[in-house]
This record gives C-alpha cells, structure tokens and sequence, in this order.
C-alpha cells in the first residue's frame, strides 16, 4: 500500500479480500501484528475457528484438495484447492461454504473444469492450518494429524466423516448376486464406500467410524466398506448421500 499499489492488485496477488485491506488501510492498527491473523500463528497459538467446519475442510482436503505455492517464491503465499465433482453441486457450495467459515478475510474462486468445479483460495497460512501439505501425493508421504487437530477431529468426528466421505466417499446401492438352487437371486442394499490409496487416510478415517461407533471393513485394499444396516443408518446421521 505504501508503495502506491491499487487494493485491487495486492488483492489479486495475496487473496486478501479489498474489504480487509482497506479495513487495514484505515485502521493500521489492526494489521501490526500480520501473523496474528491466523490462530496458528499468533503469539498464543489457539485453534481454527468453527471447529465443525475446520474438521469437515480437513476431511475435504485429505481427499481431493492440495495446497501449492502462488506467485514469487518470496512472497509466501498459498493456494488452496479442492476439486468437487458436478454430479453433486451442493458439495461445492459447502465446500466454498467451509472455506470462507475458516478464512473470512479471503475470497474463495470457482474455476470450471471438466467435469468438475476447482474450489480455491489464496493465503499465507495455509500451511499451518494445514501441515500435512507437501510436495508429492499424500499416498506417497506419511500423512499425521498434529495434537491440535486430532483435538478438534476427536470433538467433531461426524463432520470429519463428513468430509473425508464427500471427497473421496460415496453412498450407492450395492447389488450382490447369489447362486441358489432355483436360479440366481439378486440382493440390493445401500452401503457406503471410502476409496483412497494412503493407509495413513484409511487409517483416520476408521478410527473416526470407531469413534462414531459405525462398524466397517476393508472391502479391498484400498477401500473401506460401511454395509451392516444399523452401520449405514448410524453413519446417516453425519453424512448421508452427497447432494
């Protein structure tokens, strides 16, 4: 700003909303201290706020999002995105939804590809409220949630069930075909399906359904399988099929 450059530039290259920057413009006394703005950087570092809609962003995240660096190297800012697929438009609004919830100061943009909507936003600390960020894919690097996330994951299991099931999950019907004595019978029941091929995922994401006390099981390697009707009807009450 100093340095004469129009808000919509500076927002344009950090994606700090205009608003928060001319709030900062007229009010420097709000901007003294810049890592304040995220509660992981403060100088007494507390945890993202809503904690429902940080789990179920964390959740989004572990299955279809990724966050690389934006612009110069020196200017240290991040881009978060999340792809949702155009079958289901409501999850990209929720997903937009849980991203401004988190990071009200910065604007959130949807980009169309196809087949899918790539859900984005720019900011310095994306990485500290994410630290399982890295170069690479997450099955190919070990994926740990810290302390503090597991505190808000464990306070909020079915929203982070919620999340990881809405990126890489799926409720569906499934038909089973049984050969009996008098010809072939065919079963229908619904089911939910988790698919994703880091074991560190598929490990959080069971101790989530142990937590909520939804019973599941490996249906492949890369895989878990929520089946048993009482199982499927308990995990209803958090996820339910995407919309």
């Amino acid at each position: 700003m100093r340095q004469g450059i129009s808000l919509s530039s500076i927002s344009m290259s950090t994606g700090i909303n205009r608003t928060t920057l001319r709030e900062w413009r007229e009010h420097p006394e709000i901007s003294i201290n810049r890592r304040a703005a995220c509660p992981r950087c403060a100088d007494r570092p507390t945890l993202p706020e809503p904690h429902a809609d940080y789990a179920y962003l964390l959740g989004l995240y572990l299955g279809d999002g990724c966050i690389s660096r934006a612009g110069a190297r020196d200017n240290e800012v991040w881009k978060l995105r999340i792809i949702c697929a155009d079958a289901w438009p409501g999850l990209i609004r929720e997903c937009e939804r849980a991203i401004r919830s988190i990071r009200p100061g910065n604007k959130v943009g949807i980009q169309q590809r196809p087949g899918c909507a790539e859900v984005s936003s720019y900011s310095r600390h994306w990485p500290c409220l994410f630290p399982q960020y890295g170069p690479g894919r997450k099955h190919l690097r070990t994926i740990e949630l810290r302390p503090w996330q597991r505190i808000i994951v464990l306070g909020n299991p079915g929203t982070f069930a919620c999340g990881l099931f809405h990126s890489d999950g799926y409720r569906g019907i499934n038909r089973v075909r049984r050969r009996l004595a008098d010809g072939d019978h065919w079963y229908e029941y619904p089911r939910y399906l988790f698919c994703n091929e880091s074991g560190d995922i598929l490990r959080l994401c069971g101790e989530t359904l142990d937590q909520l006390e939804v019973a599941w099981r490996f249906s492949r390697r890369n895989a878990i399988s929520v089946a048993r009707r009482e199982a499927v009807a308990r995990l209803d009450e958090f996820v339910g099929p995407k919309y």
